[in-house]
């Protein structure tokens, strides 16, 4: 096997996986043998373990430095932030851009930008809905901030491959 490149990925964790979808690839009735599958059952454990990697990272880690103080007052808007996560009932990708904004407390404190797309980007990494998403990333910034936000609010544009590819 590779060497692991992913902290949330474990050897047992791959081996795990990799048996499952070997057996529901030869229920679907593959061959697991074939040339072009070999590989094919890692390659989507390590798949799986990255697209769900918020299961297994800290939220507080990624909010560290997340604040910084500055006397602005005025509306912050984030936009087009990529986001991609799995739809929890069909385990199918849904992905699109994000649009956020808020308004600053008075006490002066600001969120650093980039803190935002990483949120996203934590939030999305877990089975997800895209209500469910929307709401953790407003919690989870609303914290941040310590609760001392004149207004915040998201918009959300997904594409569900549950929807189309049906």
């Amino acid at each position: 096997m590779e060497e692991l490149l992913h902290p949330e990925w474990s050897a047992e964790k791959i081996e795990q996986l990799k048996g499952h979808y070997e057996a529901i690839l030869s229920i679907l009735g593959e061959d697991v043998a074939r040339e072009g599958l070999i590989k094919t059952p890692e390659r989507v454990a390590k798949a799986m373990l990255t697209l769900t990697r918020g299961y297994n990272q800290d939220p507080h880690a990624i909010l560290l430095g997340a604040k910084f103080k500055e006397e602005y007052s005025q509306m912050v808007i984030v936009k087009d932030i990529d986001f991609f996560s799995l739809c929890e009932h069909h385990m199918l990708p849904f992905f699109g851009k994000d649009y956020f904004a808020y308004i600053p407390q008075e006490d002066g404190r600001i969120l650093g930008i980039s803190k935002v797309a990483r949120v996203v980007g934590y939030c999305a990494a877990r089975l997800q809905l895209q209500e469910r998403l929307a709401r953790d990333i407003i919690e989870m910034l609303t914290n941040a901030l310590d609760g001392k936000v004149q207004g915040m609010a998201i918009v959300m544009r997904g594409k569900h491959l549950c929807k189309t590819m049906r």
